[in-house]
């Protein structure tokens, strides 16, 4: 078992910037992958960022690209979303998940981006 709390989320002006924080405990040593999806009333979820755990390796959906930052800290068993030049468009609930042999999910957090 994995076990993920968000924070992070918020109410913020378009173009302005926020960071999500993912902590992980539980069963990490066999998590490989990383990531948040995000999810809107109405809309099917969406990828937003991933990282592999062992190798580092990060991959976003191409609208975030150049603007959202998925890190880790290793010693706090975290995975960060930086996100900048938000839009409202990035409104959403974004959740964290961990992948082992399943996904788990965090309880997720609200980002609201105003116009």
């Amino acid at each position: 078992q994995v076990q993920l709390v968000e924070s992070g989320g918020g109410l913020v002006q378009a173009w302005g910037s926020l960071r999500l924080s993912c902590v992980a405990s539980g069963n990490i040593d066999v998590v490989n992958t990383m990531g948040w999806y995000r999810q809107t009333p109405g809309k099917q979820r969406e990828l937003v960022a991933t990282l592999r755990t062992s190798e580092g390796v990060t991959d976003y959906a191409d609208s975030v690209k150049g603007r959202f930052t998925i890190s880790r800290d290793n010693a706090k068993n975290t995975v960060y979303l930086q996100m900048s030049s938000l839009k409202p468009g990035d409104t959403a609930v974004y959740l964290c998940f961990a992948a082992t042999y399943r996904l788990f999910w965090g309880q997720g957090t609200q980002v609201t981006v105003s116009s």
